[in-house]
Parts: structure tokens; sequence; C-alpha cells
């Protein structure tokens, strides 16, 4: 599919702002327009709403098995900033994809 290009016109401060917030994640300000973009627009599921942010813990995730347990219900998951689960720590779920959960270990 072809990009769309159109015109967009922000004022000098807010260019600023966006280009200096791009700058930081290392991104062009076109990249960083479109990320916000799509980010605003996901489709929330209802395995979203219900479980990202929430915290739960390392005791939780059954590395043996590839799954999390979370009210009773398991899931399969993905570490987003680790390599193993420390059954000592916390971890909170970052996104949620159909029965795959991300889980993001709390620093």
């Amino acid at each position: 599919m072809a990009d769309k290009k159109f015109l967009l016109r922000l004022d000098q401060t807010l260019y600023d702002q966006v280009a200096n917030r791009a700058k930081s994640e290392s991104r062009s300000v076109n990249n960083y327009i479109v990320h916000l973009l799509e980010e605003s627009t996901k489709e929330e599921t209802l395995e979203h709403r219900q479980f990202v942010g929430r915290t739960i813990q390392g005791s939780e995730i059954l590395t043996d098995s590839g799954l999390v347990s979370v009210n009773g219900i398991y899931y399969r998951y993905i570490l987003s900033n680790v390599k193993s689960v420390n059954q000592d720590r916390l971890y909170t779920i970052i996104e949620a994809t159909g029965n795959i959960l991300t889980l993001e270990e709390l620093k």
C-alpha cells in the first residue's frame, strides 16, 4: 500500500517539542508522529483492557511450561527487558495480544 502524503502545519513551539521527543527516541519527526498516531488508534481488545498495567509476581510465571497465571487463567508470555524470570521480582503486563502477554520486569 502506498504511503499517503499530506501537509501538516504546526506552530514552531509545538514542532520543537515534537522534534525533541523524536530525537530522544532516536526517531525522525515523521516517524515519531506516525508512531503516536498508530499508538492512539490501536483497537483495544478485552485482554488489553483487563491486563495491561497489572503487576504480577515472578512466582506466577511458570518457566518450565512458558505460561503465566493471571486470575487463575494461564497465558503464554514474552519477556521484554530481561532474558530469564526472577521468581522474587515483580513484572508488569505491558501488552496483551490474544493469549500472549508481554511482561516487563520492574526495576
